[in-house]
């Protein structure tokens, strides 16, 4: 078995834990919160870390239960993600009404996949902002390399529905 280290392992992810957490609770401070605790969590169990088939699977599945956790616990707004995705997004060169409608569209995308359920929007996650392979998602959410694939499929094909369909008859 590989020695495990923390400094070389663990923290480097910390990045993709903060990007899996603001996914799942929509607010930077209670994404920050949950990488956190997730990295609390994780050197807390540093004793069985030899026991652990890839530390990166269990970091990011610790992550994503603690957030859920969260979003169980608490009523979160959407406002604060949507805002500062379409003020990153913004490109200088966009007319103020290009500007508008991009922001609109993020907004819509948005709502479509957080309506989604749970574990499409964990699968889409993973897999199309986190780069992740059908067999890492696997492992993360403990479902098969097919309940993966089945489960991004389906996402998109609501999402792209759902999308065209308020595209085409308007806002």
């Amino acid at each position: 078995m590989k020695t495990i280290s923390f400094r070389n392992d663990v923290l480097p992810l910390k990045n993709e834990l903060y990007r899996l957490a603001l996914r799942i609770t929509l607010h930077r401070e209670e994404a920050e919160d949950v990488v956190q605790e997730t990295l609390i969590k994780v050197w807390n169990r540093r004793e069985s870390w030899q026991d652990i088939e890839s530390i990166e699977a269990y970091a990011l599945t610790v992550c994503r239960n603690m957030a859920l956790d969260r979003l169980r616990k608490k009523d979160n707004q959407h406002d604060t993600l949507d805002e500062n995705i379409a003020q990153s997004h913004t490109d200088n060169a966009l007319s103020p009404y290009e500007k508008m409608q991009q922001r609109d569209r993020i907004r819509i995308v948005r709502d479509i996949i957080d309506a989604l359920p749970e574990k499409q929007k964990s699968c889409m996650q993973l897999r199309d902002i986190e780069g992740k392979s059908y067999k890492e998602i696997a492992q993360t959410l403990g479902i098969s390399e097919e309940q993966v694939k089945i489960n991004i499929y389906r996402a998109r094909q609501t999402v792209k529905s759902k999308f065209q369909t308020l595209d085409k008859y308007g806002l």
